[in-house]
């Protein structure tokens, strides 16, 4: 009997394991499934604070062996929906989204849903889509609420016979979070408000008329600056200032530092940035509300990967949160859906307690142990 050649041979085995591959195909790496990758969306890093996040997220998924595609939009919501489109094109099994804009995603995301790619709304609620899995943020209300009590209790506003003078400077209209951050705060203080111990002399008490685009730093000193050049030239005192967070607290720092000569206001802020944690230190600003993003994406670790594994998303996974956190699935309402949200708890930083901070890993003392920097990774 002739034997066939060697390359007949080789040929005739390399046939029979593609026939076997492409009959089989569960049978390719079995015990070893290829890593599924992750998408994320981040809007921008101009604020120092997203920077943080997409580092941690990327961190995170990848220690847990996902394999992650990161992209930033510059604060473009017509870019964000085509990197989102580039994602899905690229096949992601899930997609981490903080949206630019909530209101601009909702027709992108169609296409995710037609895929079977969940959607998982990151620190800022998605709005007008059904194709949102859920929203995993902070008590966004207890921010603001926690900035108002912080103000009220600094002016003495149960004690005091006169009243507090007090300005709003608020969030970007775009961004869902920053109503709530407004409504907390304005909802604590409106108590006195209404009794007349605290007054706002310029009336701007609606979120609309106190918002600040793309909470830029550059728009809120404008703003600090025509407020103070309309309500505060008489020599009328400015008791304080309700900041939504840092970027804008910046701003009428720098306003307040040029353009005002009575005593410094409270100011409040939001998110820990290394910058306004040295004004903290100097004066020029009197607390911040900071929010984990350690914490914040290990959350959406734990909840994505629950998600891919098909697993029942409610308050069961609570347990593997290490963070404190809440489960709401019936307050956040996008247009579409009840939104299942898991909202981790903030924590106020004053100039007392900035060891908090150095806890957390994420901040360390300088050597002269006056100001916080960045933990280096």
């Amino acid at each position: 009997m002739t034997k066939p050649s060697p390359i007949k041979y080789l040929i005739s085995i390399i046939l029979s394991c593609l026939i076997c591959m492409l009959t089989f195909p569960g049978c390719i790496g079995a015990g070893a499934p290829a890593a599924r990758t992750v998408g994320i969306a981040m809007p921008t890093k101009n604020l120092e604070r997203f920077v943080r996040d997409g580092e941690f997220l990327k961190t995170q998924f990848e220690a847990a062996g996902y394999n992650v595609e990161i992209r930033y939009s510059n604060d473009d919501s017509g870019q964000q929906n085509n990197d989102v489109e580039y994602m899905i094109a690229d096949r992601v099994d899930l997609l981490i989204i903080c949206a630019v804009d909530g209101v601009t995603l909702s027709q992108t995301l169609k296409t995710a849903e037609e895929y079977g790619i969940p959607v998982v709304a990151y620190d800022r609620l998605i709005m007008n889509s059904s194709a949102v899995d859920c929203y995993i943020s902070f008590d966004n209300y207890t921010v603001g609420k926690l900035q108002g009590e912080f103000m009220a209790k600094a002016l003495g506003m149960d004690e005091r016979n006169d009243p507090a003078r007090l300005e709003f400077i608020a969030g970007d209209p775009a961004d869902n979070n920053a109503p709530y951050f407004f409504r907390g705060a304005y909802d604590a203080l409106e108590p006195y408000l209404d009794s007349g111990k605290c007054k706002v002399l310029s009336g701007k008490t609606a979120f609309t008329q106190c918002a600040t685009q793309d909470w830029s730093t550059d728009k809120a000193y404008e703003s600090m600056q025509n407020l103070l050049a309309s309500y505060y030239v008489g020599g009328e005192s400015l008791d304080g200032v309700l900041c939504s967070n840092d970027s804008v607290a910046l701003g009428v720092s720098r306003a307040i530092d040029s353009d005002y000569n009575g005593k410094a206001p409270v100011i409040t802020g939001q998110d820990g940035d290394i910058i306004n944690l040295r004004n903290i230190v100097d004066g020029r600003q009197t607390m911040t509300v900071f929010k984990n993003v350690n914490d914040e994406a290990e959350a959406a670790l734990e909840v994505s990967k629950a998600i891919l594994q098909g697993e029942t998303i409610g308050s069961n996974l609570l347990s593997v949160i290490d963070a404190s956190a809440a489960f709401d699935d019936t307050s956040y309402y996008n247009g579409k859906k009840y939104v299942s949200s898991f909202l981790l708890d903030p924590t106020v930083i004053t100039k007392d307690n900035l060891d908090e901070l150095v806890d957390t890993g994420m901040y360390r003392w300088d050597n002269d142990h006056r100001y916080l920097v960045a933990q280096d990774r």
